[in-house]
């Protein structure tokens, strides 16, 4: 073990730097996150194009650094839900979020989980028809059965998602 050891580079210590002080917030300037909100919160998915254009467009004019596909990517995946109130979904939807508070909201990707998971076809059609970013967050979400899934991905494949 010791000859091993003496092969091996040297170990190095915890890296003494201190964490950012905004670790794990976006670091998008308030008008491009919410011009990019406005363009995710369509009904359908923009193209990645149009979006960057906009996007240019925007940082022009508010003298901001144009974000990367990345960061773009990445504010998709993690941007707040949109949240729907439980009392007016339809009663099938209703009845496939069985264990969540009937008076309550529920965020858009979970409801597109249960309802493809637990919904009869009309639950299925309505979350079929829900906008794409909830369908797209929903498909990031852990705990899928594969059938459910498949339903999912065949809806996204279809709508272009």
């Amino acid at each position: 073990m010791k000859e091993a050891e003496l092969r091996l580079p040297p170990q190095r210590a915890a890296t003494a730097r201190r964490p950012r002080s905004d670790a794990g917030k976006s670091r998008l300037p308030d008008a491009v996150a919410a011009a990019l909100l406005d363009m995710l919160r369509r009904q359908e998915r923009p193209p990645m194009r149009e979006m960057l254009d906009e996007i240019a467009a925007v940082c022009r004019r508010k003298r901001e650094t144009m974000p990367s596909r990345a960061t773009i990517y990445r504010f998709m995946a993690n941007c707040p839900p949109r949240q729907v109130r439980i009392p007016g979904l339809p009663d099938s939807v209703r009845e496939s979020l069985y264990n969540l508070d009937l008076d309550g909201v529920v965020p858009g990707h979970q409801l597109a989980f249960y309802a493809f998971s637990f919904g009869d076809i009309r639950a299925l059609s309505f979350a079929a028809g829900l906008p794409w970013l909830d369908l797209y967050q929903a498909d990031r979400m852990r705990g899928w059965r594969p059938k459910s899934h498949g339903l999912l991905r065949a809806v996204m494949l279809r709508r272009g998602i």
